[in-house]
């Protein structure tokens, strides 16, 4: 495996992104939040690329969150610059327009969590461990954990998990709806691409509507959301898919989307 933090994966229009530190259970420092901000945006303007998966190489862990290492050498304002520059990453996942799944093949600890928390969809292996165990280095999640996490799996659940530190195996993880899935680790990567290409084969536009409005469900009035939500149905009335779908429909059979 090459020795690059981050390396990227294109395979016709699906991109894996690898969290690539194995020795260090993929732990996120500077270097590596750069480079998977520079990740993003170069599939953000690869028009080739439909969805990405997300996921970190070796079988122990997607990530084990921010290097602890980095973090005993931080002051109080360094700490803050860290957590604004996590925080600003993974909200490039979140608002990305193309649906991005996270591929989870062993612990993810901290801000791993908050990674895969801040990801569209989430496919785990039985062996996927997950926790925001910060409370128990003195600290709080400083990567969206607080925020994402009760949105995700509720008030109580996310209480549970934050102010007790409690690790949740895949099978309970997958009953709180933390995880959309669960499978046997042999299968992981094969069932997360059927995921993947189920939504590549998807219509591109109305995908990314539908990843804006859910976005914007967590944060906004019902009432407004309802107007936003208008507004991106009657504009999808003018892409090729649109008229695609209705197609398909009629001829009974299945669609096949341009991203147009």
């Amino acid at each position: 495996m090459e020795k690059k933090p981050i390396l990227i994966r294109v395979e016709k229009n699906l991109a894996w992104i690898l969290l690539n530190r194995p020795n260090k259970l993929n732990a996120m420092d500077l270097e590596m939040l750069d480079l998977l901000e520079s990740a993003l945006e170069e599939m953000k303007a690869d028009e080739e690329v439909r969805c990405i998966l997300l996921k970190g190489t070796g079988d122990r862990a997607f990530s084990a969150g921010a290097d602890i290492s980095l973090l005993s050498t931080f002051s109080s304002k360094e700490a803050k610059a860290f957590s604004e520059k996590g925080q600003r990453v993974f909200a490039k996942v979140r608002e990305l327009s193309k649906p991005v799944i996270a591929v989870v093949n062993g612990y993810a600890l901290g801000g791993g969590c908050e990674l895969a928390l801040s990801c569209d969809l989430r496919i785990a292996s039985e062996k996927a461990r997950f926790s925001q165990s910060e409370i128990n280095l003195g600290i709080v999640p400083g990567w969206g954990g607080t925020q994402l996490l009760p949105r995700i799996v509720g008030a109580a659940r996310a209480r549970e998990m934050i102010l007790l530190g409690r690790m949740v195996e895949a099978g309970e993880a997958y009953n709180i709806g933390l995880v959309n899935r669960v499978v046997a680790p042999e299968k992981l990567d094969e069932e997360a691409v059927k995921m993947a290409e189920a939504l590549a084969s998807g219509p591109s536009k109305a995908l990314a509507a539908s990843k804006h409005l859910l976005n914007l469900s967590l944060q906004t009035p019902l009432n407004e959301g309802l107007k936003r939500e208008a507004e991106e149905f009657s504009s999808l009335f003018s892409t090729e898919d649109f008229r695609e779908g209705i197609a398909a429909s009629k001829e009974r059979r299945k669609p096949v989307f341009k991203g147009k």
